[in-house]
């Protein structure tokens, strides 16, 4: 079966509800990342500290403690089957794209790499392997670059005259 392109042939009401959800979802995905920049995890110290804590510093500004193991599981559930369903949308829809196949393979394989090697790299770094914030960190641009692009294709061939 052949989707090649069919975004363009999708009635508008599918093509207006399709765009709201992305919207919505976009919005969704970037307040998470709002939440990661007040948590100071949007650098590699900071992303060390929120999982490891800070007590054994002499002067900080605020006190976080290593976070407990039933904490970074259910971090780690949520955020992976939250994220992945994130993907598999965006993916569906890329598919319905004109882009290349291997644009489309690039944009609907790579995120789920990136799922694994961000969440992953965060439970490394939480068991005391501190290099992985430098993995989590490029992972984890890598992953919302990758939303970004997806995003603004399936908004822009919603609405682009084949």
């Amino acid at each position: 079966m052949n989707f090649e392109g069919s975004i363009y042939s999708f009635p508008s009401y599918i093509k207006h509800f399709i765009a709201v959800f992305v919207v919505v979802l976009s919005i969704g995905y970037f307040t998470g990342l709002m939440f990661v920049g007040q948590s100071n995890s949007h650098h590699p110290e900071g992303m060390a500290e929120n999982y490891l804590g800070n007590e054994d510093q002499d002067s900080v500004e605020v006190m976080k403690f290593k976070k407990g193991e039933r904490e970074m599981l259910s971090i780690l559930h949520t955020h992976v089957l939250s994220i992945s369903f994130i993907f598999f949308i965006m993916g569906g829809l890329i598919s319905f794209t004109s882009l290349s196949n291997k644009w489309k393979a690039f944009l609907m394989i790579e995120p789920f790499l990136s799922i694994i090697m961000t969440f992953g790299g965060i439970y490394l770094l939480w068991k005391g392997i501190v290099w992985m914030k430098w993995i989590v960190m490029i992972s984890g641009t890598l992953m919302t670059a990758v939303f970004l692009i997806s995003v603004i294709s399936v908004l822009i061939q919603l609405y682009k005259r084949k």
